[in-house]
């Protein structure tokens, strides 16, 4: 038993160094061909509106602000400022999404964002997106790169196409600091000793993001409350979580494993859902000697059986926000056909270690 999980772990390691890194390094390529073009973009765009000032940075030769969705598919998430007199609302009853709502009427004078605030007194996601569109589009037209960058059409997100290969959608976006949303406040369950209450207050301290864009719990249904609703986003409290052990070399592993043989048609599955079961994965294993190197065969396969029933219940829970289902609105067929295609992966790997040289 122990020889079969040292081999596993051998080819792990082989194709974490071959496949993965390669991966990285691709993309790592990518997004400074993309960031030029972007951050070119959101030059005009800020000349044109002082308040949509890019986040955009690179630190180290690394990129900060922008999430890889897949190595086509990129979000920059562009932080707007001042959201100071509005109150975060999240009561449930939007699975995912929360609203900004004036603290007082009158303080809508005071707010930098005025003309975005509806009669009801909510500041509105979807018409700050509007006119973040309108100035994106017309920034398109201006910038150096217009040869090889246009708008994507029929959405109310912006979204850039980029040399007719690369998409990425550019966020608007509020970070919310020293507060945590109701609809997370079960986390963490008290039953479960990961990750400890020193990491749970770092974690909570770093707070969470507010996105303008559609979300998919309200697909559908467009009141006027939801369509300016802003969407909850965990991305660095998430990462935050996943340091130490081999936890960010299994969610590699299982990224590339996604890019080479799970992107299938109706899009099923996408990094992020890797990412969450990850963390599901940590709770069930909440020892860090369970995430040492030689544990990584064990908790591939953990991950794996569970995509596989999740696949086959058709419900994937956000990990911070359980109430919001990652699969909602996902064609069953293509679910089915993501379960069927990861078991053929899984069994390939638990049962012959070296068909990781093929995968």
């Amino acid at each position: 038993m122990i020889a079969t999980q040292a081999k596993l772990v051998y080819q792990l390691n082989k194709y974490y160094n071959e496949r993965c890194q390669a991966r990285k390094a691709a993309i790592a390529k990518t997004i400074r061909e993309v960031c030029k073009v972007v951050s070119d973009v959101l030059k005009e765009v800020e000349v044109q509106e002082p308040r949509f000032i890019s986040s955009l940075s690179e630190i180290d030769a690394r990129y900060e602000g922008m999430e890889v969705i897949s190595p086509n598919e990129f979000e920059v998430v562009l932080y707007l400022n001042q959201m100071g007199v509005f109150n975060f609302v999240d009561d449930g009853s939007l699975p995912g999404c929360a609203v900004l709502k004036l603290s007082d009427g009158r303080k809508r004078s005071m707010s930098l964002w005025v003309e975005f605030i509806t009669a009801s007194g909510y500041l509105s996601a979807r018409k700050i997106r509007s006119r973040f569109q309108t100035l994106v589009a017309q920034a398109v037209d201006k910038c150096s790169y217009r040869d090889v960058v246009k708008m994507v059409a029929d959405t109310s997100e912006v979204k850039l196409r980029i040399r007719e290969r690369y998409v990425v959608q550019i966020t608007p976006a509020f970070k919310c600091t020293g507060i945590w949303p109701r609809s997370a406040a079960q986390w963490p369950m008290p039953h479960i000793p990961w990750p400890g209450p020193n990491r749970v207050a770092e974690v909570k301290a770093e707070g969470f993001n507010l996105l303008s864009k559609e979300c998919y719990s309200l697909t559908g249904k467009q009141s006027s409350a939801e369509s300016d609703a802003w969407v909850l986003q965990f991305s660095e409290a998430e990462n935050r979580l996943l340091m130490g052990g081999c936890r960010k070399k299994c969610l590699s592993v299982l990224k590339t494993l996604r890019d080479r043989h799970l992107e299938l048609p109706g899009q099923p599955l996408n990094n992020y859902h890797m990412k969450t079961l990850l963390l599901y994965e940590c709770e069930k294993h909440p020892r860090e000697t369970d995430w040492d190197e030689a544990c990584l065969g064990d908790r591939l396969n953990g991950i794996l059986l569970q995509l596989i029933s999740c696949l086959q219940c058709r419900r994937c829970p956000h990990y911070f926000l359980p109430n919001l289902d990652l699969f909602q609105g996902k064609p069953h067929s293509a679910l089915e056909a993501a379960a069927k295609q990861t078991w053929r992966l899984a069994r390939e790997i638990l049962t012959n270690a070296k068909s990781l040289d093929k995968l």
